[in-house]
């Protein structure tokens, strides 16, 4: 049953920027992957009666699951509580699940190129909504053109690790990923790539011609896309700048309110999804148009609704994985994968601080690809450290 988790798991990661395609075909249909890899994988490790290999990751997740239940069962009266609850399980589960199929029946590599082939056929999408289907901005499998950006950045630097992949695939791969991330006009997703990029660069995992090479890629498409849609882009543009400054002042206030919740509710927040609820009385009804949104800040939506235990808890999450990747960056043969996924974690973690990203993937399949590449690096400094017999 190995090629059916290796086959559940890298679908899992592929159809995960495509979940507002599969929403479209079925309902539940964005469910069933990560359902079908969970019970494979129960049946698997029944079957062999191996438990997973400890890794410090599964405490911070243990223990932030216990924060998140119980503040859902503080505020088990909320209107939102249950509904974010069962979004927040699964991507723990998942968590779980990919650190221990990663670590021993996948390859990290294939991991990867799983998770950069959904990324690019979420950018053919979003091109064509915006060249085609005649959206302001893209938005194709993600109704929110932020949070596709995000997906599609996050995937962007994932292209280093998979170098042998050849340089036409590759660059075929990555104009796509850029392009369809321009075409969301997010200046967050583009400050989050700019980011990624520098790290690349600083970590000399990226030569400069590989970013001069893009750099004209993009310039020929820009002019292309001017010449062959130059008033769908034009009407694009104007609308973005027209909303940025609405943007800006929703945001701060969202920032604002999100702060007086966490003050007012140190402990274990106002439960999973209780932003929402609160929003309108922190807020002082300055949206009345919108009484019930997110805090478009990742780090701030989650001390809201779990407390300070809870952000200091997902804050310790992201602290041991970066620090993780980094011991296995200095102790493996082949550092440039690790360099390739801190660079996609520095994505998701500037990207984050404008949108609320923790119900999405990436975050989570990062987290795990760290463990998963710990463990096996600990295995194999066991075996090559164990006694021969003479």
């Amino acid at each position: 049953m190995t090629w059916l988790l290796r086959a559940f798991t890298c679908a899992t990661v592929f159809a995960a920027p495509l979940e507002g395609y599969l929403l479209q075909a079925h309902g539940q249909l964005a469910k069933l992957p990560p359902a079908l890899l969970a019970v494979t994988w129960v049946a698997v490790r029944v079957r062999q009666r191996r438990a997973p290999e400890p890794h410090p990751v599964h405490a911070v997740l243990a223990m932030f699951a216990i924060v998140l239940l119980a503040s859902s069962a503080l505020h088990a009266g909320g209107a939102f509580t249950m509904q974010y609850l069962v979004r927040w399980l699964p991507f723990l589960l998942v968590t779980v699940i990919l650190v221990d199929v990663a670590a021993r029946e996948v390859p990290i590599r294939a991991v990867l190129a799983a998770t950069v082939a959904g990324a690019v056929v979420a950018a053919v999408g979003a091109l064509y909504s915006l060249l085609a289907a005649g959206e302001t901005r893209a938005t194709g499998p993600l109704e929110d053109p932020n949070d596709l950006a995000y997906v599609l950045v996050a995937a962007i630097p994932l292209l280093v690790a998979l170098r042998r992949t050849g340089r036409v695939t590759l660059a075929l791969a990555a104009t796509t990923l850029v392009a369809g991330a321009a075409a969301t006009f997010s200046r967050g997703g583009a400050l989050a790539l700019t980011a990624a990029v520098a790290w690349l660069l600083a970590r000399r995992a990226l030569p400069l011609k590989a970013v001069a090479g893009a750099a004209v890629a993009l310039t020929v498409l820009g002019v292309s896309g001017v010449l062959f849609a130059g008033p769908e882009l034009d009407r694009a543009l104007r609308e973005k700048t027209h909303i940025a400054g609405t943007n800006v002042d929703t945001r701060e206030l969202r920032s604002q309110a999100a702060a007086r919740v966490v003050a007012d509710n140190p402990g274990l927040g106002v439960g999973p999804g209780g932003f929402r609820e609160a929003y309108p009385a922190a807020s002082h009804n300055a949206e009345i148009d919108e009484q019930s949104p997110v805090a478009h800040n990742m780090y701030l939506e989650v001390a809201a609704e779990l407390g300070l235990t809870g952000f200091a808890l997902f804050a310790a999450l992201l602290v041991l994985t970066a620090v993780t990747s980094e011991r296995v960056r200095r102790t493996t043969t082949d550092p440039l994968p690790v360099v390739a996924v801190q660079a996609s974690l520095i994505a998701v973690v500037v990207a984050s601080a404008f949108l609320s990203q923790q119900y999405y993937l990436p975050l989570w399949s990062l987290v795990a690809v760290v463990a998963a590449a710990d463990l096996r690096l600990r295995r194999t400094s066991n075996v090559a450290c164990a006694p021969r017999d003479q």
